[in-house]
């Protein structure tokens, strides 16, 4: 193998399971493959351009941009869908979450959240990236991702003080732990 193979080989090993974990948390089913392989095929494609030294934020930037790609795609079909059949898409998946109620007031808040604001999260709690590697994952500064989180935390207790306060008997007091989030 050349120089090239073995880089490719040697990131692919080493991050493999890290970009499938991540693609995981945002899709569901068999689309995660998909996803996966199309990040590593830009990954080879571009192999002069991944960082030697933070090459996993520069894959989770690249899965982002397959994801949004993906959505965009998934949107229109939707679009169509819609149109052709003339009504609302009726398929809603059940969440869960409602069992345990404070995961569940968690999820509405999150919820309520705009989808960068989840993103900056997700990239935090989630993937556990310091606020460099995730700079780099959003392609933008440290400091501007650390004012973004920084955001979205305020957003998010926001969120959930108001979804905790509609509860009968609860006070904003016996909200949840927010550690996970970050904050």
């Amino acid at each position: 193998m050349d120089g090239a193979e073995n880089r490719f080989t040697e990131l692919y090993e080493r991050h493999h399971g890290d970009v499938w974990r991540y693609v995981a948390r945002r899709v569901v089913g068999s689309d995660v493959g998909d996803v996966v392989a199309e990040v590593f095929l830009v990954a080879w494609r571009r192999l002069g351009d991944v960082p030697s030294e933070s090459a996993l934020p520069w894959l989770y930037g690249v899965a982002r941009l397959v994801l949004a790609n993906e959505a965009r795609g998934r949107r229109r079909w939707r679009e169509l869908t819609l149109r052709v059949a003339a009504e609302p898409d009726q398929s809603m998946v059940v969440d869960h979450a409602d069992e345990v109620i404070s995961q569940r007031d968690v999820a509405v808040a999150f919820g309520q959240l705009a989808g960068a604001d989840q993103e900056i999260l997700r990239l935090v709690a989630w993937e556990r990236l310091t606020a460099a590697e995730a700079a780099v994952v959003l392609g933008c500064s440290r400091a501007t991702f650390a004012m973004r989180l920084m955001r979205a935390r305020r957003r998010l207790r926001a969120h959930l003080d108001g979804v905790v306060s509609v509860e009968a008997g609860r006070t904003p007091r016996s909200a949840p732990s927010m550690s996970n989030w970050g904050g």
